[in-house]
C-alpha cells in the first residue's frame, strides 16, 4: 500500500528558511510542498484553500504574527495541525503558540531531517515538543500574569491514568513512560489515547499543558 502524502504549507518571513526546507522537502517521498506563505495573514488564507496536512509556522512575522495565524487555522480547520518553527530566543511565545493550538513546538537550529520527522509526527496526530523545551515551556508558562492561581482540579481518570499524565506532563516519550512504569510501550500508547479521549486534548502537546495546570507537573525552581 503506498503512504499517503503529507501536504504542507511554509509559513516564515525568511525566504532562505523557507528555501531550504522546500528543499528537504522536494527530497521525501512522503513529503510535499503545498504552498508557501511569507506572513500570518497569507498562510491563514492558504490554510483556507488549500487545506495542508501541515503548516510550519514561524512564530515572528509581520502583521499577524505566527501565535494568531496558529489560532485562526485551528479554530477554523481542526484538520490542520500547525507546527511552530522558531528561534531559542522565542521561550516567551512558546506557551502561547501551544496554547493557541500548535501540535508541535520545534527549534530553527535542529537537524532538517529530525524536523522532517516531527511534521510526520504531527500530520499523523502526535503532538511533539523539541527535546528540551518541555521544561522551558512549564517555566514560562509559571512566569505568566495569572498562572498563580490554584490548580484546576482533574477528574475522571484513574490513578494509573494520572501518574501516565504526570509522566506525559514532564516529557517522558512512550518508551520512557514504559520503563519508569514497567510496562509496555504499547500499554503506555493505549493509556495516552485515553488520556486524549478523556480529557478532550487535540494531542499530547495540549496534556502537557494540562498536566501543569492541574498541579501534576511543578515548574522547576
Amino acid at each position: 500500500m503506498t503512504a499517503r502524502t503529507v501536504r504542507v504549507v511554509l509559513a516564515d518571513d525568511q525566504p532562505l528558511i523557507r528555501t531550504a526546507l522546500r528543499m528537504v522537502i522536494a527530497e521525501a517521498a512522503d513529503l510535499e510542498v503545498a504552498g508557501e506563505a511569507g506572513d500570518g495573514a497569507a498562510a491563514v488564507e492558504l490554510a483556507r484553500t488549500l487545506r495542508p496536512d501541515v503548516v510550519v509556522m514561524d512564530i515572528r512575522m509581520p502583521g499577524v504574527d505566527g501565535i494568531e495565524a496558529t489560532r485562526r487555522i485551528t479554530a477554523a480547520h481542526p484538520d490542520v495541525h500547525v507546527v511552530v518553527l522558531t528561534t531559542f530566543d522565542d521561550d516567551a511565545y512558546v506557551y502561547g503558540a501551544l496554547r493557541a493550538g500548535a501540535g508541535g513546538f520545534l527549534v530553527k537550529d535542529m537537524a532538517l531531517d529530525d524536523i522532517l520527522d516531527a511534521v510526520r509526527v504531527v500530520a499523523a496526530g502526535d503532538g511533539l515538543i523539541a527535546p528540551g523545551v518541555t521544561r522551558r515551556l512549564i517555566r514560562e508558562f509559571a512566569r505568566l500574569p495569572g498562572t498563580a492561581r490554584a490548580p484546576r482540579e482533574i477528574t475522571g481518570i484513574t490513578g494509573r491514568e494520572r501518574e501516565v499524565l504526570t509522566l506525559v506532563g514532564s516529557g517522558l516519550s512512550n518508551g520512557e513512560i514504559a520503563a519508569r512504569l514497567h510496562i509496555s510501550v504499547a500499554t503506555a500508547k493505549t493509556y495516552v489515547t485515553r488520556l486524549l479521549s478523556k480529557l478532550d486534548a487535540r494531542d499530547r502537546v495540549q496534556l502537557v499543558i494540562l498536566a501543569y495546570e492541574t498541579g501534576l507537573v511543578a515548574p522547576p525552581g
